[in-house]
């Protein structure tokens, strides 16, 4: 007999109202016991049966969960996560941008240590990031990470400084830098690449390459490493969640996965 899955859900956007939606569909076991919103009326007639509205992350110890997930912001990440942990339990970030600043993954890991829990980074967007840490142990000497979307994806980012995306004929490689560049620059866009990078190598060593494509209906990634386990290239193209084309479908499904894997008897 499966257990119940006690959660929080910080935010209440596309990819928390999606996650919520297929839980419910799945007839997954998991209750969703509150969900964080900045007001009230965002979750008006949409959240859940048995919801609250958490209106402070202080708000989290009453609700008895065991698994906090942020789908918010990066601004987001760093109260709710020192309240969850310090309430004993478990936190999912989804905004890894936030992890670029080491003063603040360095302490939400100790403070999960201190606690007996865990700070868990999903693979959001992506797949094969279990391969990408496995092959870590040996170390590696490269990652490339390629993120091609839309140009209409990259509307309202600094990619309108960067390149002329309304006028764009063909695809347009707009930014290269590092990984914690690019996730601390494009935060909506990028946070994968964060998270590619914890897997991986690091923020700074990890290579990433931003795309706008006017032909592009999905969002697209490519990842490539080399190392003593030998190379890797994985690409995927995710169609972008309907509500928000800066997301994609993806992003969700791995966190109904994880919830699900949290209750199950096996666990692949």
């Amino acid at each position: 007999m499966s257990t119940v899955e006690t959660i929080c859900l910080v935010g209440w956007g596309a990819i928390g109202q999606r996650v919520a939606a297929l839980l419910k569909a799945r007839g997954a076991s998991a209750r969703i016991a509150g969900i964080a919103v900045r007001d009230p009326k965002e979750g008006e007639g949409t959240m859940p049966d048995g919801a609250v509205h958490l209106a402070s992350p202080e708000a989290l110890a009453a609700t008895g969960a065991t698994l906090v997930v942020e789908a918010a912001s990066r601004e987001s990440v760093l109260p709710y996560a020192r309240a969850a942990l310090a309430a004993g339990m478990d936190f999912a970030v989804t905004s890894t941008s936030a992890l670029v600043d080491v003063s603040v993954l360095d302490e939400l890991v100790e403070l999960a240590r201190r606690n007996g829990r865990k700070l868990i980074i999903p693979p959001g967007a992506l797949g094969g990031i279990d391969a990408l840490s496995a092959a870590s142990r040996l170390g590696l000497d490269s990652v490339e990470h390629v993120i091609t979307k839309p140009a209409s994806a990259w509307l309202g980012t600094q990619a309108e400084q960067l390149c002329r995306l309304t006028e764009l004929q063909e695809a347009e490689t707009f930014f290269e830098g590092t990984a914690a560049e690019a996730a601390t620059a494009f935060p909506q866009n990028a946070n994968v690449a964060a998270t590619t990078s914890l897997a991986g190598i690091g923020m700074q060593r990890t290579r990433v390459r931003l795309v706008a494509d006017p032909r592009a209906v999905e969002n697209m990634h490519c990842i490539q490493a080399r190392g003593p386990f030998g190379t890797f290239e994985i690409r995927l193209q995710n169609r972008p969640l309907a509500t928000n084309p800066k997301s994609s479908e993806m992003t969700a499904l791995n966190l109904v996965r994880l919830i699900e894997n949290r209750s199950s008897a096996l666990v692949v």
